[in-house]
């Protein structure tokens, strides 16, 4: 006799496939539209963090990617909550995070003539469609545990970005054949054909002046990208990506580093560049960098990247620690004098910024020196982390340093800090972010609150949007809208139920810092600009 096939409601069949592939905690916020995906998260295993904004919980969910090396996955509901999260699934495309978003739709059959229905938008799929990897929505049940078996084949497969799958709010509640549950293939990671690895040890090894660029791609590859950068006799240079992917106290080390001219001068000057896991965007190099006077060997998991931007002269497509382990280069500099050159040029480049960035950096001396080797950092968009934290907080190889770059977002730090804090408890976690980036979601402050777990949030406030600020005083205009009202942040987090203070001095922020560590709840530290 045949077994009567499985009927699930849909909203069901979305949480056992997420199940079924791993996941242990989702980021959203429930709405009259997603209620039944809503009350399956529980018997199937899955926690799940209320962020106070989808954009909020787009940005958790995000950085809790980043930090486990799995799929982040948020729930919102249909139309303004869906488009509330469409920052940080930009920002998730730019960055390479596997973003899982899902949400409601309209119903199957919803005529194409508005008809008031609440939450109603033109299209959603097609509206995520131009930000993600791609949209599915879904027409049946069925269908689901495909859609998401499709969105994690993606992640694991090709370069990771943001998915969004729709299911029609009436298949959310209707009952019907669920079908085998469905399940992304099992992968081995990528290598390069033979031809083009011999040709990349090839030039390596007649190499006299090389030098090696690790963006995030390489991130799973650190242990191998120093040890080629030994054998091979390379200093190191990182995106705000790659950042400790290398050890940034390493005597080869150069950090983060590629906007800086004497870095541009050096790379356009090497004889062989390997750069992996990076786009070598504008992002990344902050200007264009001049032509190089050697070849260029890339290493990425996306055959794109090889003809964008600046074009490779040796293509290696595939995953960076399989490729860098199947590279078999020998050779290389006299290591005294590699590690010399490399010292010249961290010194040069401390100098060129050292007007612009010496306020910040006594207060990043306590903030690294205070922070535990496996902490994690989040960051914004904001002149103190850029200019700041970027180059000058030195980090190992097992912290972990997340930042919005590429796309830009503000608001970033916070969320991304709670979505951290969540997969990691035990690990130190702190954020930094401006006055200005932090008020886009510091309503977060009410979340972390609500998680009573350990969060220190360094903000330097310069009253404003500092960057425009001195971008319009550097085109003789009159500053405009970049000014504002100073408000009492760290009375703010304590409204929102955690602590706060006012750092006047670097041993100041080291004492608060010390003890933000081990207080339960947000605490909010303000560098107000005229102390630091």
């Amino acid at each position: 006799m045949t077994a009567e096939p499985v009927r699930l409601t849909g909203g069901e069949a979305v949480v056992r496939a997420l199940a079924a592939h791993g996941v242990t905690r989702a980021f959203g916020i429930p709405g009259t539209h997603n209620l039944e995906i809503y009350r399956h998260l529980t018997a199937y295993g899955i926690a799940h963090v209320a962020p106070r904004h989808e954009q909020g919980a787009g940005y958790a969910a995000d950085a809790h990617a980043r930090v486990t090396g799995t799929a982040g996955v948020a729930i919102t509901t249909t139309g303004p909550a869906l488009l509330n999260i469409t920052a940080a699934v930009g920002q998730a495309y730019s960055d390479s995070v596997p973003l899982l978003v899902i949400s409601p739709g309209m119903p199957l059959r919803h005529p194409r003539q508005s008809t008031g229905l609440l939450h109603e938008t033109r299209s959603q799929s097609e509206a995520l469609r131009n930000v993600a990897a791609f949209s599915h929505r879904v027409s049946s049940v069925e269908e689901i545990g495909a859609a998401v078996a499709r969105a994690f084949t993606l992640f694991r497969t090709e370069r990771p970005r943001p998915v969004h799958i729709e299911v029609p709010l009436d298949l959310l509640e209707a009952a019907e054949p669920a079908g085998p549950v469905r399940l992304a293939p099992p992968t081995a990671p990528a290598v390069p054909d033979a031809r083009a690895l011999a040709a990349a040890a090839d030039l390596m090894a007649r190499a006299e002046r090389p030098a090696l660029v690790l963006g995030g791609g390489a991130r799973g590859a650190g242990p191998v990208c120093l040890a080629l950068a030994e054998q091979w006799g390379a200093p190191v240079v990182t995106t705000a990506n790659g950042k400790a992917v290398v050890d940034e106290r390493h005597p080869l080390s150069l950090g983060v580093s590629l906007h800086s001219p004497a870095v541009h001068r050096w790379l356009a000057d090497r004889d062989v560049v390997l750069a992996v896991g990076t786009e070598l965007a504008e992002s990344d190099l902050w200007a264009d960098l001049p032509p190089l006077q050697g070849k260029l060997i890339r290493v990425d998991l996306d055959p794109a990247q090889m003809y964008a931007g600046i074009p490779a002269d040796v293509a290696l497509v595939g995953d960076a620690a399989a490729t860098l382990d199947a590279l078999k280069v020998v050779g290389g500099g006299a290591p005294d004098l590699i590690h010399e050159e490399a010292a010249t040029l961290r010194a040069t480049r401390d100098d060129e910024t050292r007007v612009r960035d010496a306020a910040w950096v006594p207060y990043l001396e306590v903030i690294g020196a205070t922070l535990a080797p496996d902490a994690i950092v989040t960051s914004d968009s904001a002149q103190c982390c850029y200019y700041g934290a970027l180059p000058h907080l030195l980090l190992g190889p097992r912290a972990r340093y997340l930042h919005p770059t590429g796309f830009g977002t503000l608001g970033y730090a916070l969320p991304a800090a709670i979505g951290a804090k969540a997969a990691h408890p035990d690990r130190q976690v702190v954020a930094l972010s401006g006055d200005g980036g932090l008020q886009f979601t510091v309503q977060e402050l009410a979340t972390a609150a609500e998680l009573r777990l350990p969060l220190p949030v360094v903000v330097f406030d310069n009253a404003g949007y500092g960057e425009i600020r001195d971008e319009m005083a550097a085109r003789g205009d009159t500053p405009v809208a970049v000014d504002h009202a100073r408000v009492d942040l760290p009375a703010l987090a304590r409204a929102y139920g955690g602590h706060g203070a006012v750092a006047h001095s670097p041993d100041e922020l080291a004492t608060l810092l010390a003890r933000a560590l081990t207080t339960a709840g947000p605490t909010l530290i303000t560098v107000p600009e005229e102390t630091a």
